[in-house]
């Protein structure tokens, strides 16, 4: 029962995003809850340890490094330059702009693109007097779509493919048309809610953000886009996916010009200690025998995870309550190794949730404050308008592809 207690509180807390009287947020709260685990004597520090899985932060820590590599190299800033000259044409360039984040999302980090991405956008659409919104929403919402296609795609999906032992190439045959298709939906959506309100004749005030940005080095960023290219091409062979990314990962630290220092320093730790938490304290709620007695006692009243739709809605609602990775977490403890269409389904509906509400993705919240230091302001009512009904044709084209 103490068990069952840290993990309804650590869980409550992820959900608030705070504990009331304390300066704390979602990865205090997670690591708050591994350390009771471990202090109430529920799991012991070597099992704690244990509990991690280690090929899935290894996958994540790589991939990191990867991406800290194109970062420095000034590759994000390229690619979002290349594209700004389309905003003469409003609506062709939401196009581009969604199918490019779309794309590098599938590829890497969809955090790191729009973390890139936002500043360069924003103040484009300020000179060129459009209205920021449908673009910066449109940002968010395809990165999320996009990173759903693939294993790599985000931290659910790295955590879903390591646990399920999935295969790179069926994952991405089974999860990239729905996201296609749901990319589709989701610009034309946008597309009718500002159909009137594309353009912004209003003038705007913007303040520089903090952070310069990087200038292109075409050496730098050929080879992160090379060591991406290989990595790429060993998911497809038998080798285990953490051993190669950690490999290439390894041969980029190997610079006689970035500083081992400053490529580590772009590893977003608070991520990697988020999900070393939440494995431990997954570790200790499983201990007890709760969690199949409330799935048993859901299976009596006939909600089935294993039926594929059900487990798309009990998906989304735990996604939006606690956030996508807490709910992977969660819920691939019951699903069946020998039916990766489960699996497939639970990092598809996940991801898609993530774009139903603004605290739904961490991509959302990046959107939003880099927005913010060209005062640019996103509410939750505005994002809401279009995530809603992007969500809801997201989750039917999975529903239809189920199917």
């Amino acid at each position: 029962m103490l068990a069952v207690a840290i993990f309804c509180l650590a869980y409550l807390g992820i959900a608030l995003g705070k504990i009331p009287g304390l300066i704390i947020d979602r990865v205090g709260v997670a690591l708050l809850g591994a350390i009771a685990m471990v202090v109430f004597g529920i799991v012991t520090p070597e099992s704690a340890a244990r509990s991690i899985d280690l090929p899935t932060i290894l996958l994540l820590y790589s991939l990191m490094i990867i991406s800290a590599q194109l970062r420095l190299g000034g590759f994000y800033t390229w690619i979002a330059l290349k594209i700004l000259p389309f905003y003469t044409h409003p609506r062709f360039f939401l196009l581009v702009t969604m199918l490019v984040s779309a794309v590098l999302s599938a590829i890497l980090a969809n955090d790191i693109v729009c973390f890139a991405f936002t500043p360069i956008l924003a103040l484009s659409l300020i000179e060129a007097k459009l209205n920021p919104l449908p673009f910066l929403i449109g940002l968010a919402v395809s990165s999320n779509i996009g990173s759903a296609a693939t294993i790599i795609g985000n931290p659910q999906n790295m955590l879903i493919g390591q646990t399920g032992n999935l295969n790179f190439t069926k994952f991405f045959f089974w999860c990239s048309p729905p996201s296609f298709l749901a990319l589709l939906a989701g610009y034309l959506i946008i597309l009718w809610i500002y159909r009137r309100r594309i353009y912004d004749q209003g003038e705007k005030i913007y303040v520089e953000p903090n952070e310069p940005r990087q200038s292109f080095d075409k050496w730098q960023t050929s080879k992160g886009i090379f060591a991406i290219l290989i990595l790429i091409a060993l998911f497809f062979s038998s080798i285990p996916r953490e051993i190669s990314a950690i490999g290439i990962a390894g041969v980029l630290l190997c610079s006689r010009k970035m500083k081992t220092r400053d490529i580590i320093g772009l590893v977003d730790w608070h991520l990697i200690t988020l999900f070393c938490a939440l494995f431990v304290i997954i570790h200790g709620f499983s201990q007890s025998n709760y969690p199949d007695i409330v799935m048993n006692q859901l299976a009596d009243k006939g909600i089935d995870l294993h039926n594929l739709p059900v487990l798309t809605g009990i998906s989304v609602i735990l996604s939006n309550f606690f956030s996508n990775v807490p709910a992977a977490m969660l819920l691939i403890r019951f699903l069946d190794p020998l039916e990766p269409a489960q699996w497939y389904t639970l990092a598809a509906s996940s991801t898609f949730a993530g774009n139903l509400f603004l605290m739904g993705s961490i991509a959302n919240l990046i959107v939003v404050e880099q927005a913010s230091n060209f005062d640019i302001k996103i509410t939750f009512r505005q994002h809401a308008t279009v995530g809603i009904p992007v969500t809801v044709a997201s989750l039917a084209i999975l529903l239809a592809w189920l199917l």
